[in-house]
Order: C-alpha cells, then structure tokens, then sequence
C-alpha cells in the first residue's frame, strides 16, 4: 500500500483506539498516543529498506529516497526498482511481524494499553498490504 493509504487506515485505527481510551488517559497523553500510532502505521515501511539493501547489496534506494523525499512519497512505485517484487513482498511482512512484535513486546513493559495498541496498528497495517497484494484492495 501506499504511504498515504497508509495514514489513512492509521488515521481510523488510531481514532479508534483513542475513543476507546478517552476514559482512562487525559486529553494530552491521547494527542501523544494519536500522534505516535498515525506514524507508526506509515514509517513501519521503512523496513523495506532493509530488505531491498539485501537484495541489492548497498543503500542506493534509502539514499535516493533521502536525496529527494518528494520521489519516495510521490513514486513509490519506483522506489525499490531492481528489487525482485516477489521477494520483498514476502520479507516485508516478516519484517512488519518481527518489527511489531518486538515493539510490542517492548512496551508491554512500559504500558500494556499502549503495547496492545500497536500491536493492533501493526496487525491492520499488515492485513491492508496482504489485500492489496491479493488485490482486494
């Protein structure tokens, strides 16, 4: 998915989820909470990155996004050209799955509510990329 759908289903979850806190955390801490799933749900794709460094063995795709960060969220078609689309399709989501579970496993420490709050993110945000790579979406 793109980043912008991605921010949009972040958007929906994370309003969501605050509605269901709104009892139990004050105003401020829902504005933090809001603010951190919205940017979860779309820079947890920066383990793309990763997986595209090893399929073609250096960092040329993160720098060409860091050089002109117009091009990484206006053509992200292009954005991992040369990468076996087959291949990060599948690694990806294994990154997503280690990347949410260790987060979550983290903050589970910290603050349940927010661990079980992103591991919801990251879970959504996984199931979209799964419907857009069957093509349900």
């Amino acid at each position: 998915m793109y980043s912008r759908e991605h921010v949009a289903i972040g958007a929906v979850v994370s309003g969501l989820g605050v509605a269901a806190l709104r009892a139990a955390l004050p105003s401020p801490a829902l504005a933090a909470l809001f603010a951190y799933v919205l940017l979860l749900s779309v820079f947890i794709d920066l383990d793309h990155f990763l997986v595209a460094r090893r399929h073609a063995g250096d960092w040329s795709h993160l720098r060409a996004c860091v050089s002109d960060p117009v091009f990484a969220f206006t053509e992200q078609d292009e954005v991992f050209a040369g990468v076996p689309e087959r291949r990060i399709r599948t690694e990806r989501l294994l990154s997503h799955a280690l990347v949410g579970g260790a987060l979550t496993a983290a903050l589970a420490a910290v603050s349940v509510p927010v661990a079980l709050f992103t591991a919801a993110v990251v879970y959504v945000h996984v199931v979209a990329d799964l419907l857009r790579d069957a093509g349900f979406a």
